[in-house]
């Protein structure tokens, strides 16, 4: 903590900050080795300062509203990324960037965020207990927005393999606005029990809001505008980092999309160590509402972006999965609806969720 003007100040204001100038600073160079590492430091402290202000928000709104803050705010800058990227890049790069990063995200979340929750919960007190109802919509809401906007491409035949036309392209984009908007809907508004924490004796819910002093008003706002700042750095150095990890792809001989997995993972570090740090709380339905909802917010708001910036884009846009693809998400949504169904998970699922997400990135290495 640093005293400045009689002011105290914390890390967690500082560091949002620093990662910002870093960006301003970086933007558009080629970084050497030092400067990369300089800015992957960075890079680290604004995911921490990300997650401390977000559960500071998250505490203040309650959930499951606290539960959106943080996807939804990552999620919408990591459109920016992608069309960002896709309009500086060029041929199939261009292409399957935007397949590439959603796909990972769709991974990262059901398989690696969702196994370590579960995996941190079960070991804490053996079982981790969590809503079906809600938990179980959410997991059909993802499968359905993959399938509609990630496999239906690899099968249509109006377009070349793997691409919609405009028109297929618009249905997508609408039906996943549709479609996220609704669960949205049920989780904020209709059916807000149905994504609380669940107490283990009881079966009841448990409304956070009364068991702990909320921040101050002030204190929330205060933390959702370093939460922004703090995203913003994230999303930025990640893209400033971008070159340097490419660059390290092409000297290794590793596939192009491994590029869109790394980035990936950033850019969802701060989800994850929030989802990790409320399984360790015996909070796995926060966990699992952060990963599933990080899930469909990575494709709800992206297709239909993707499908405006087409307009001026230029080239082909690659919305459909390999077949390798198609199997690792098949697998995942079949394992992850047999963890769901139950309301409750041990570590043998928390172990199928990583195995499948280790599957994942050994594949993508080596396809």
């Amino acid at each position: 903590m640093i005293a400045i003007a009689g002011r105290r100040i914390t890390w967690s204001g500082l560091v949002p900050w620093l990662a910002l100038a870093a960006l301003a600073v970086t933007w558009g160079r080629e970084l050497p080795a030092l400067l990369a590492a300089v800015v992957a430091l960075l890079l680290c402290g604004a995911v921490l300062a990300a997650v401390h202000h977000a559960e500071v928000v998250a505490h203040r709104v309650g959930e499951p509203f606290g539960s959106l803050v943080l996807a939804v705010a990552v999620t919408v800058i990591e459109v920016a990324l992608i069309v960002s990227m896709m309009i500086s890049g060029s041929g199939a790069k261009a292409a399957t960037l935007a397949r590439d990063t959603v796909f990972a995200a769709v991974m990262i979340t059901t398989t690696g965020i969702v196994g370590s929750s579960l995996l941190v919960a079960a070991l804490r007190r053996r079982t981790a207990v969590f809503n079906a109802e809600g938990t179980g919509g959410a997991l059909a809401t993802v499968a359905t927005l993959a399938t509609l906007s990630l496999v239906l491409p690899t099968f249509t035949t109006s377009s070349p393999q793997h691409e919609f036309s405009p028109s297929q392209l618009g249905f997508a984009a609408v039906a996943s606005v549709v479609l996220y908007g609704l669960f949205v809907l049920t989780q904020t508004v209709r059916h807000r029990d149905y994504f609380l924490p669940v107490d283990r004796s009881s079966g009841g819910v448990i409304d956070e809001d009364g068991h702990a002093d909320r921040p101050s008003a002030r204190a929330a706002y205060t933390s959702l505008a370093f939460l922004l700042v703090a995203l913003v750095g994230v999303v930025g150095l990640a893209k400033v980092e971008s070159p340097t990890i490419e660059s390290a792809v092409a000297r290794m001989d590793l596939p192009q999309a491994v590029v869109g997995v790394v980035i990936a993972l950033l850019v969802l570090l701060p989800e994850t160590i929030a989802a990790v740090r409320a399984a360790s709380r015996d909070r796995p339905q926060i966990s699992l509402n952060l990963a599933f909802g990080s899930a469909m917010a990575s494709i709800g708001p992206t297709i239909p972006v993707i499908a405006v910036a087409s307009i001026w884009l230029s080239g082909p846009l690659k919305l459909g999965l390999e077949p390798v693809h198609m199997v690792l998400l098949a697998i995942t949504v079949a394992v992850s609806t047999l963890t769901v169904v139950p309301g409750r998970a041990t570590l043998l699922q928390a172990g199928l969720h990583l195995v499948v997400f280790a599957a994942f990135l050994f594949l993508a290495v080596k396809p």
